[in-house]
C-alpha cells in the first residue's frame, strides 16, 4: 500500500519584504499596518447576485492593494525577464536548483510543521496533472471566464517545460486550486477533507488559519516510498489585486510540481522571498526543465543529484564559474 504524507510546500508571499528577508514562511506585518477583523453577521447579496464581502474581506482587499502599490513603488514585483541586470551561470543555476528542489521550507520530522529549511529528496509527478479551478461565490462569472483562460495558458507553458501533461479539467482532478475570499476560505475545511482525505486535521487547520501575511498556499501529498506526488491543493486569496494574484498562480502551481523551497540567492526568480520578480523567469523555466529531466530520479538525495544537476545546467546554458 502507498504510504502518503502531507507535505506543505509553500505559504507565500511575504510582506514587509525589505524588513523581513529572513522569514521562511510568512513575514512580519509592516509596523503600524491595520489588520482586518472578522465580522460575524452574514453579508447582504450584491445586485449582480454575488454575496457582498464581509468587512474582513473588504479590509483585506484594501490591505493587499496598498501592499502591491508599495512593492511596485520600490521597483519590486517585476514582470521582465531580468536578463539585463541579473545574468546567471550554469553553476548558479545548479546551486539554486539544489536549494529549491531538494530542500523544504518546513521541518515536519517531529509531526509539527516548523519553519526551518530542511534537506529532503527530489520529488515530482509521474502522471498527468489534472488541475481543477474552484471559485468561491464571491468570484463573478466574467472573472471566472478570464481566470480559466489565464490558468490554461500557464498550464500549457508548464506542460511544455516539464514534458508532463498538465491541463484544466472538470473531473478526475488531482491538483485543486481554490480562489476564495476570506469568508469562503474559512469554510473550506469540508472541501479540503473530501479532496485529500488522508490530510490530518492539524494540517487542514494550518491551511485554513492563514494569517494576512500569507498571500497564498499550496500543500501536496507525497508517497514516501517513491517520492512521487499524487495530489495537491492550493488556496489563493480572491482579494488580491491582479498582479499579486497572478504572481500567486505562477508560484503556487509551479511549486506544486516539485520546487518546494525558496532561496535568497536565486535571481532572477520567483522562488525568492525578496519579491523582486512577480512571474516565472528564464531561470525558473530552466529549473522546471531540470526537475523533469529523465536523468534525475525521484527520491535522489543532494549528493546523488548534484553531479547530474551540474551536467544538465551546463548543457542548458553553457559552462560558467
Amino acid at each position: 500500500t502507498m504510504r502518503s504524507a502531507p507535505l506543505f510546500l509553500t505559504q507565500a508571499r511575504k510582506l514587509a519584504v525589505l524588513a523581513c528577508l529572513g522569514a521562511l514562511l510568512s513575514a512580519c506585518v509592516p509596523q503600524g499596518a491595520d489588520l482586518p477583523t472578522r465580522e460575524t453577521l452574514p453579508p447582504l447579496p450584491r445586485i449582480d447576485g454575488t454575496p457582498a464581502a464581509s468587512p474582513a474581506s473588504e479590509a483585506l482587499r484594501s490591505y493587499y492593494a496598498g501592499l502591491q502599490a508599495g512593492l511596485l513603488s520600490r521597483g519590486l514585483m517585476r514582470t521582465d525577464t531580468g536578463s539585463q541586470d541579473a545574468p546567471f551561470t550554469a553553476r548558479m543555476l545548479a546551486n539554486n536548483f539544489i536549494r529549491i528542489a531538494l530542500f523544504d521550507e518546513f521541518d515536519s520530522s517531529t509531526g509539527n510543521s516548523i519553519a526551518r529549511t530542511t534537506e529532503s529528496r527530489l520529488r515530482r509527478w509521474d502522471k498527468p496533472v489534472r488541475v481543477g479551478l474552484n471559485f468561491g461565490a464571491s468570484v463573478g462569472q466574467p472573472r471566472r471566464d478570464s481566470e480559466r483562460v489565464r490558468v490554461a495558458s500557464l498550464l500549457a507553458r508548464l506542460s511544455q517545460l516539464t514534458g508532463l501533461s498538465i491541463r484544466l479539467v472538470d473531473s478526475q482532478v488531482n491538483f485543486y486550486v481554490y480562489i476564495v475570499n476570506e469568508d469562503e476560505r474559512l469554510a473550506l475545511g469540508p472541501s479540503v477533507k473530501a479532496n485529500i482525505p488522508d490530510l490530518s486535521n492539524r494540517d487542514i487547520a494550518s491551511l485554513l488559519n492563514m494569517p494576512s501575511s500569507t498571500y497564498c498556499q499550496v500543500s501536496a501529498m507525497v508517497d514516501r516510498d517513491t517520492s512521487l506526488y499524487h495530489r495537491s491543493f492550493a488556496v489563493i486569496r480572491a482579494e488580491h489585486p491582479d498582479l499579486l494574484h497572478l504572481s500567486c498562480l505562477h508560484e503556487e502551481i509551479s511549486q506544486g510540481l516539485g520546487l518546494p523551497n525558496d532561496s535568497p540567492t536565486a535571481r532572477p526568480s520567483i522562488f525568492n522571498d525578496d519579491q523582486e520578480f512577480a512571474l516565472l523567469t528564464p531561470m525558473d523555466e530552466l529549473m522546471l526543465k531540470m526537475l523533469y529531466d529523465p536523468r534525475l530520479t525521484p527520491g535522489m538525495t543532494v549528493p546523488e543529484a548534484r553531479p547530474i544537476v551540474e551536467r544538465i545546467a551546463e548543457e542548458l546554458i553553457g559552462g560558467g564559474a
